[in-house]
């Protein structure tokens, strides 16, 4: 993927060339595969940097080689960036995901969402969150989730966006992708409050397809009622634990520009009557499909957000300074790459296929073995008895380069 070296590419190098004994891909490199490896610290290098795995992975021999970068050198890289810098670095990730294309696709449907990120210091851009009861940033995440691939990473105070914001964010997004893929039609899905006004006018505006949450309303619960009054006897009459269906109606709030289209899940119970709405510029599909097959189906970007944060550590959001952390964002998306990359090289049949990035790490990443450099070559020796021994030489052949 050369992910250091294109990252690298755009952030400018002040330092005295006649100094330098790490390149900036190499010092990038070495933290993302930190990271990867469950090593979030960059504290954690000051032991990894005479490591011969991480010597060997960074492009350096593991004996003779001279050792990699030590914590200081890490932290002083992730404060060098500034706002144009992480501008530039955004438009990596995006061109990384486009590029993971053997050819722009038909049709794509991006899942943005946001994700509770606690800080326990003095943080700028923290904000104390009601609704979390914690002060935190809500950094967005925007994912490819048919085939788990981020498309960007947004550092952003602890507070719901505007819809100024939402638009801000989507215009600069689908502006990035539609440089690479001109004709791909682009869907975004997003739960209530990306459903913003600025923000559903410029996708109608720019040809992009919405499908958002919409919160109920008096009058929306109105215009529903014949359906769940019919399911509700329904669900009397055959006393049943619950019966669930489907209706659309049209909508417009005081402030939208126009009608649109609502679809409704309308759910009864024992307990009662539950509906939930999405609002959407698509004009096919029934309301059921809309709702139950498109809308649902962004749950599944709570799980990558969950891969991110949780087993990646992208919460260590720690450095007082905003383009710092947006930084450590960046490397983060990085490490995700690599892992997703490592996952996907795994053969479909196989019980790693689908498994979480942890497991990939316990099971592939992190094993003992013995690397033996010679004049001629670097030998790794694995035990005779690694329960991957045919997984990592069909991964090792998958991910090798083509010979030039």
């Amino acid at each position: 993927m050369q992910i250091g070296e294109k990252l690298a590419a755009v952030i400018p190098d002040r330092r005295d060339p006649s100094r330098i004994v790490h390149p900036l891909p190499e010092i990038l490199l070495a933290r993302i595969l930190a990271i990867a490896c469950g090593y979030e610290d960059a504290d954690d290098l000051d032991h990894l940097r005479v490591d011969p795995a991480f010597k060997l992975a960074c492009g350096r021999l593991p004996d003779s080689g001279r050792d990699l970068m030590s914590q200081p050198t890490v932290s002083r890289l992730e404060n060098t960036p500034g706002l144009r810098d992480l501008i530039r670095l955004g438009r990596v990730l995006v061109d990384l995901y486009c590029a993971s294309y053997a050819a722009p696709p038909a049709a794509v449907t991006l899942d943005i969402d946001d994700t509770c990120d606690v800080v326990h210091g003095q943080q700028q851009l923290s904000l104390f969150n009601a609704h979390h009861d914690e002060r935190c940033f809500l950094p967005i995440h925007v994912y490819d989730t048919a085939t788990s691939r981020p498309v960007a990473m947004i550092l952003r105070p602890g507070k719901t966006p505007s819809g100024r914001e939402v638009r801000g964010h989507l215009r600069r997004l689908v502006r990035a992708i539609r440089r690479h893929w001109p004709t791909t039609a682009i869907t975004i899905r997003g739960d209530g409050h990306y459903g913003r006004p600025e923000a559903m006018d410029w996708c109608e505006d720019n040809d992009v397809a919405y499908v958002f949450g919409l919160t109920g309303t008096k009058s929306l619960t109105a215009k529903v009622e014949p359906t769940a009054d019919h399911i509700r006897v329904e669900r009397a009459l055959s006393n049943t634990d619950a019966v669930r269906g489907f209706a659309e109606t049209t909508h417009a709030a005081k402030s939208w520009r126009q009608h649109r289209r609502v679809a409704a899940r309308i759910e009864a119970t024992r307990l009662g009557l539950d509906i939930r709405y999405v609002v959407t510029n698509i004009a096919t599909g029934t309301p059921e499909w809309l709702y139950a097959e498109l809308y649902c189906a962004r749950g599944q970007a709570e799980n990558l957000i969950k891969l991110h944060k949780g087993q990646l550590a992208s919460d260590r959001t720690s450095c007082r300074h905003p383009a710092a952390n947006q930084m450590r964002l960046v490397l983060h998306t990085a490490a995700y790459w690599l892992m997703l990359t490592v996952r996907d090289a795994i053969p479909a049949p196989h019980r790693l296929a689908k498994a979480e990035f942890a497991t990939i790490r316990l099971r592939l990443l992190k094993l003992g073995a013995r690397i033996h450099e010679t004049t001629a070559r670097v030998r790794l020796a694995f035990a005779a008895a690694c329960p991957e021994a045919d997984l990592l030489r069909h991964i090792a052949g998958a991910l090798a380069p083509a010979p030039a």
